[in-house]
């Protein structure tokens, strides 16, 4: 019989998560249950030996996640919001003597880091929206007093970037149509231009990334003149470009940058897996020993700020992620950590990349995870994944491990919409969430049934965010196919997702209603691409989870829907989860609602479960 992994140990907390290496290069610090809340945890670090570790935070609430080291070595900052509602404030640690401080102290105030330079250790850029909740102005903080200092209001954009100087001189300007505007600017006194107007068919695909190090031009990723988005460097005086780097298939998904040098090291395209295209030969040998570490596909967690020291990760679709540490002076390498060591004790299935056809011809990239020995007939579980615009990737993934592990077949497929397949791919999805969206989940269904696969009698639906609408899709358009479906946080009416967004979305309204549709003259072509339109037609048993303080799909979502069922006799059952937001950070939420998976997905689908085995 199949030794089940624990739900603890798939989705407890990590034992040790995503080090960073001190600016220094004297000391690491990591997240790490303290009294079984994630907080930061520290250590001195020598000659790759990690001295006694200690914990600098003592959250109590929803755990940290993210932090960073400032370039003055004196603090880490890390953001926490309250009970889900994604208010993030900024705190700061001061490693001397323990002190915490909120650094912005603002009720229903969101912040978010802007740049950080190791040219100026004692500046933070932050962005907040305490003046109008829709624009984050930009506020400089000194690392000497904790003060902020106003630097520049707002005048209606949604990103910028800092050029070598630690000025703010481009940004991004959304317009009406969904496209937007990059705007550059010579100094910080002068008057702002557009440098590049991008239509809303580039806009999902195009970012800014860096600065020249002369201030001159700016690399970005962009689809601009082609399908693939590419490395880009654009000049900031004519406008003109010239492609770094470009696939004719794939998204540019990650650049590697030189800080001295701000020359481009390294350009990665997600494609099944990691592809790698090492643009600075020097690093060739530094590169070639990485590869040498571990067989998965390596990320750069961090590294000093002499370069000399790089904490690199490995994602692993069959086991736990481990952390080194590179020495690139000395080329050796320190093994620091796995990140969730108790994994090592299962064996762990496979994440293996199929392509398959959509109705249509379009190409659909996915993933599939079976069982140990199995791989006939199956009790199958597709899984959706959320954003809308995002992709499954190869790699570790819990749901996926948990899946197999019970003895269902999961399916992950990059439907058109998703990220990474190019523009066309992209934007195939535009007004087709409940359509043709859909119909690539279906077409890749019945594929793995075609290849004896899939049990077809035996078939769920479950996912989050996009994937939720996609579980409430299936279970109300298509119940014939399905057997039961997973909703979490899911939204169950277009009209009032896209009516109730964040108001720090509000700027980017445009693209709901170019890649959904506009609540205002579209109201009934979004009602019918509704879950809740067609409620009385669910066939199917439904599990609904929700975070009461979600503020991008409010509780409302789900307590509409279970409204309809409830009116038309059709059995669900719902959680609520009073803590929490979009999707459940307390470890004992996410334990509680996976177990009501589990004997949900059992009950209805026939797979193993911890309590029936």
């Amino acid at each position: 019989m199949t030794q089940l992994i624990p739900l603890e140990t798939l989705f407890g907390n990590p034992q040790r998560i995503n080090p960073q290496i001190s600016p220094d290069a004297t000391k690491i610090a990591w997240i790490a249950p303290y009294e079984e809340v994630l907080n930061v945890w520290i250590a001195d670090f020598d000659e790759g030996k990690l001295g006694e570790a200690r914990p600098i935070t003592k959250d109590r609430g929803r755990g940290i996640r993210n932090f960073f080291w400032t370039h003055d070595n004196r603090y880490l900052i890390y953001i926490q919001d309250k009970q889900g509602d994604e208010n993030w404030h900024l705190w700061a640690v001061r490693l001397e003597d323990g002190q915490i401080k909120d650094l912005t102290p603002f009720e229903n105030v969101r912040a978010h880091v802007v740049a950080l330079d190791k040219n100026y250790p004692n500046k933070v850029l932050i962005g907040l929206n305490n003046t109008n909740p829709q624009l984050h102005d930009i506020y400089s903080l000194n690392l000497e007093t904790l003060e902020l200092e106003k630097l520049l209001d707002n005048f209606g954009v949604i990103g910028w970037l800092v050029d070598p100087q630690f000025v703010p001189r481009a940004a991004i300007a959304p317009k009406a149509d969904g496209g937007f505007s990059l705007l550059v600017r010579q100094d910080e006194n002068s008057d702002w231009k557009s440098l590049l107007e991008i239509s809303n068919e580039d806009a999902l695909g195009t970012s800014p990334i860096a600065f020249s190090r002369d201030g001159n031009s700016i690399l970005a990723i962009s689809p601009l003149d082609a399908n693939a988005a590419r490395l880009i460097k654009i000049n900031i005086q004519t406008g003109q470009y010239e492609v770094i780097a470009q696939d004719p298939i794939y998204d540019v998904s990650d650049v590697l940058i030189d800080e001295d040098s701000r020359e481009v090291q390294m350009v990665v395209f997600a494609k099944d897996r990691n592809d790698y295209h090492l643009m600075d030969q020097s690093y060739e040998p530094e590169w070639n020993q990485i590869r040498t570490l571990h067989t998965g596909d390596p990320f750069l967690s961090n590294r000093d700020d002499q370069s000399r020291n790089w904490v690199i990760g490995f994602n692993n679709d069959s086991g736990p992620i481990p952390y080194w540490v590179y020495d690139a002076l000395n080329a050796k390498s320190y093994f620091l950590f796995n990140h969730q060591p108790d994994l090592e004790k299962y064996q762990l299935s496979k994440k293996e990349p199929f392509v398959c056809k959509s109705r249509d011809g379009l190409d659909l990239h996915g993933y599939l995870s079976f069982p140990l020995q199995e791989r006939e007939n199956l009790p199958t579980v597709l899984k959706v994944h959320g954003g809308p615009w995002a992709r499954d990737v190869w790699g570790y993934d819990p749901e996926a491990q948990w899946l197999a592990n019970r003895g269902y077949l999961c399916i992950e497929v990059n439907f058109r919409g998703s990220t990474g397949y190019g523009k066309d791919f992209l934007n195939a999805g535009n007004k087709e969430w409940g359509n043709k969206m859909h119909n690539d989940l279906i077409d890749t269904l019945y594929w793995a049934v075609q290849q004896g696969y899939v049990d077809p009698a035996r078939v769920g639906i479950y996912g989050g965010s996009y994937g939720g609408y996609a579980a409430l899709v299936g279970a109300s358009f298509t119940p014939q196919i399905f057997k039961c479906a997973v909703d979490i946080v899911g939204p169950s009416n277009l009209k009032t997702l896209i009516e109730s967004i964040p108001p720090y979305w509000a700027p980017l309204v445009s693209q709901f209603h170019t890649r959904v549709g506009n609540p205002e003259t579209e109201e009934d072509f979004l009602w019918q691409r509704s879950p809740l339109s067609r409620a009385e037609d669910i066939k199917i048993p439904l599990l609904i989870a929700q975070g009461a303080n979600d503020p991008r799909v409010k509780l409302s979502e789900s307590e509409q829907i279970v409204e309809a069922l409830k009116k038309h006799g059709i059995d669900y059952q719902y959680l609520v989860f009073e803590d929490e937001g979009h999707g459940f950070a307390k470890p004992e939420n996410r334990l509680s609602f996976m177990q009501t998976a589990e004997e949900f997905l059992s009950t209805h689908l026939g797979g193993l479960s911890q309590n029936h085995q």
